[in-house]
C-alpha cells in the first residue's frame, strides 16, 4: 500500500468559478499541467441535482482545455459504472449529496483503489473535500444524509474550501470560519487546510503543494494557525 500511497496523484481546488471569471478559468493552467497528455476524463456530476446540466458545463469547460469529458451518469442505468480513464473530475456543488450518492451507488471504494492504482484525482470544492478522511470540514448543508461521513481518505488531512478570513470590521455575530474549526478540533484530531478561492493544492510522490494565488491556511490542533504560503510543500 505504501508504494500505492506515493503513486497517487491528486489535484484539488478550493473554487470552480472566481469572481468575473469563466467556470474553472482561473485554474486552466494548472490543470492542463496537471493532467499532461490526458485527453478523456471521467466526470462525476453526484453534488449537483441536475446531472445533465452539470456535465454539459463541465463538458464545454473542458473542450477548450482539449479535453473529451464521459459522464459517469451517462454510462447507463442507475447503479452507474466507472469510465476506464486515466483521470476523474469530482465537480462542487453540496458535498452530503455527492457522498450519499457515491455511496449508494457503490463508487466511492472503486474511485478510491482506481487513484491508488494510478487514475488521476481533480476535485473541486466538494470534489476536494471527498478526497479528505471526512467531509466534516465541508461548508454545506445536509440536505440528505449520507451512511457515514467517511470520505475517499486520499490524504491524511481535511480541507476547508473557500474559506475566508475574518473581517475585523464585521459586525457579524455567527461563528468565523476558523472559531468553526477549533470547534472541528474539539472533536477531531486532523489538521485542517483552510483554502482560499483562487487557490489549489497539486499532491505528487507523497508531498502536496500549493498554488494559486490567495494563499491557504493551516491549523492543527493545539497550535496557532499559520500561513502556507504558494509553492511550498506540505506532507501528502
Amino acid at each position: 500500500m505504501a508504494g500505492a500511497e506515493l503513486g497517487k496523484r491528486l489535484l484539488l481546488i478550493s473554487n470552480s468559478v472566481s469572481h468575473g471569471r469563466a467556470y474553472l478559468e482561473h485554474c486552466a493552467d494548472g490543470i492542463r499541467r496537471f493532467l499532461g497528455g490526458v485527453t478523456t476524463i471521467t466526470f462525476v456530476p453526484y453534488a449537483l441535482k441536475d446531472w445533465d446540466g452539470y456535465a454539459s458545463q463541465v463538458r464545454s469547460a473542458l473542450a477548450g482545455l482539449g479535453l473529451k469529458v464521459e459522464s459517469v451518469h451517462e454510462t447507463g442505468p442507475w447503479p452507474h459504472t466507472l469510465p476506464d480513464n486515466p483521470a476523474l473530475f469530482v465537480g462542487g456543488g453540496n458535498t452530503f449529496r455527492l457522498l450519499k450518492t457515491l455511496q449508494d451507488s457503490m463508487l466511492l471504494d472503486r474511485i478510491r483503489r482506481k487513484i491508488l492504482d494510478g487514475m488521476l484525482y481533480m476535485g473541486s470544492s466538494a470534489g476536494a473535500n471527498l478526497a479528505c478522511p471526512t467531509i466534516k470540514t465541508t461548508n454545506d448543508m445536509p440536505i440528505v444524509q449520507p451512511s457515514d461521513f467517511n470520505a475517499l481518505g486520499l490524504v491524511g488531512y481535511q480541507i476547508n474550501p473557500h474559506y475566508v478570513d475574518a473581517d475585523p470590521n464585521s459586525t457579524h455575530m455567527g461563528e468565523t470560519r476558523e472559531k468553526r474549526i477549533a470547534e472541528f478540533h474539539e472533536e477531531n484530531d486532523q489538521t485542517v487546510i483552510g483554502l482560499r478561492e483562487g487557490s489549489w493544492i497539486v499532491v505528487n510522490r507523497g508531498r502536496a503543494t500549493l498554488h494559486g494565488e490567495t494563499g491557504a491556511k493551516i491549523f492543527v490542533k493545539n497550535s496557532a494557525p499559520r500561513e502556507w504560503d504558494r509553492g511550498t510543500d506540505w506532507p501528502a
